[in-house]
C-alpha cells in the first residue's frame, strides 16, 4: 500500500493539468492597448481592474514557487475521472513497457564479451537537456525577452519538480537496473535505484516545455526539438545499458506531466477576465482582458 501511494502521488503528479488546457499566450500577446497618457481625450482604466486589498493579496500569495510545490504533491487529491484516466494510461503504458524490458536489454548487450559492462555517460547523456535550458535563458536574456524568461523558468520548475518526484521512487522501490542485474523484476534492493530514469524525466519535462510554449508560428519544429530530446535521452539510457524500457516510459510520462503542471501554472488564466470598451484618441476600442498571474 505505501509503494502503491507513492507511485500514485510521484509518478502521475501534474497529470491534472495535462488533461486541461496549456496557455501558450503571454501577457505580451494580449490584444490590450491603453489608450496614450499623451492623449487628451484618454480616460481613467474601465472600473473593472484587477482585485485590489485582502482579494488581491490572496492572489498574490497563491502563485510562486511555494505554492507551486504544494499544488504539485497535492495534486492526485484533487483529480477528477478524467485525471484518473490519465494515470491509468501511464500505468498501461509502463506497464507494456515492463513487458520488453529483457528483450531491449538483449539487444544492446548481445555484442557484449563475458563480464563486459557499458560506460555510463551519465554526464554525457545529461549534456543535451541542460543545453536546451541554458541555450533557452540565454537567448531570453540575450533579447530581453520576459516570454522567454518565463519559458526557461517553467523548464527549471518542471525539471526539478519531476527530479524530486523521481528519486522519492528511485529510494522507495530500489529496483536494480540492467547494468546490476538480468532480472527486471529485482525491486526494493537497497542497492537499485532504476524506476524512473531521472535523465528522462528531465529530458522530457524540459522537451515538452520547448515543444509547448511560445506562439504557434513554429511549433512543428518546437515539437520536433522537444519530444525529439526526450526520446533522444531515453534511447541513450538504454543503449548505455543504464536503464529498463519500463523505466525510461516512466520517466517520459512523469516528465511530461510535471511540464503540463508548471505551464498550466506558469500560463493559465485568472477568474479575472472582461470585454471593455476603452477610450482612444479619435474614437473607442473594445479589449477583451485578460489576468494572468
Amino acid at each position: 500500500m505505501r509503494l502503491k501511494k507513492l507511485l500514485t502521488l510521484s509518478v502521475t503528479a501534474g497529470i491534472l493539468a495535462a488533461s486541461g488546457p496549456v496557455w501558450s499566450q503571454t501577457p505580451a500577446d494580449a490584444p490590450y492597448a491603453p489608450a496614450p497618457a499623451e492623449s487628451p481625450t484618454a480616460m481613467p482604466p474601465p472600473a473593472e481592474g484587477p482585485a485590489q486589498g485582502p482579494a488581491a493579496a490572496e492572489s498574490t500569495a497563491s502563485t510562486g514557487i511555494g505554492s507551486d510545490i504544494k499544488a504539485y504533491f497535492t495534486a492526485p487529491l484533487h483529480w477528477d475521472e478524467n485525471d484518473w484516466l490519465w494515470f491509468g494510461g501511464a500505468l498501461a503504458a509502463i506497464g507494456a513497457a515492463h513487458h520488453y524490458d529483457t528483450d531491449v536489454r538483449k539487444h544492446f548487450t548481445q555484442n557484449l564479451a563475458p563480464g563486459q559492462s557499458l560506460a555510463s555517460d551519465d554526464v554525457k547523456d545529461a549534456i543535451p537537456t541542460a543545453a536546451v535550458f541554458l541555450a533557452t535563458f540565454g537567448y531570453a536574456n540575450l533579447v530581453g525577452s520576459s516570454d522567454g524568461r518565463s519559458e526557461a523558468w517553467a523548464m527549471l520548475e518542471a525539471a526539478g519538480l519531476s527530479g524530486v518526484s523521481a528519486y522519492a521512487l528511485k529510494y522507495a522501490l530500489g529496483r536494480e537496473g540492467p547494468d546490476q542485474t538480468s532480472n527486471p523484476n529485482e525491486w526494493l534492493k537497497g542497492s537499485g535505484g532504476s524506476f524512473p530514469s531521472f535523465h528522462s524525466t528531465a529530458a522530457f519535462a524540459v522537451g515538452t516545455v520547448l515543444a509547448e510554449s511560445g506562439n504557434d508560428d513554429y511549433r512543428w519544429l518546437r515539437r520536433l526539438l522537444g519530444y525529439g530530446l526526450g526520446v533522444a535521452t531515453s534511447y541513450e539510457r538504454l543503449k548505455h545499458n543504464q536503464h529498463w524500457l519500463s523505466d525510461t516510459v516512466a520517466g517520459a510520462a512523469l516528465g511530461t506531466a510535471s511540464a503540463r503542471f508548471t505551464m498550466n501554472r506558469t500560463y493559465a488564466t485568472g477568474t479575472d477576465s472582461n470585454i471593455a470598451l476603452v477610450p482612444v484618441e479619435g474614437g473607442a476600442m473594445l479589449t477583451y482582458r485578460i489576468t494572468l498571474p
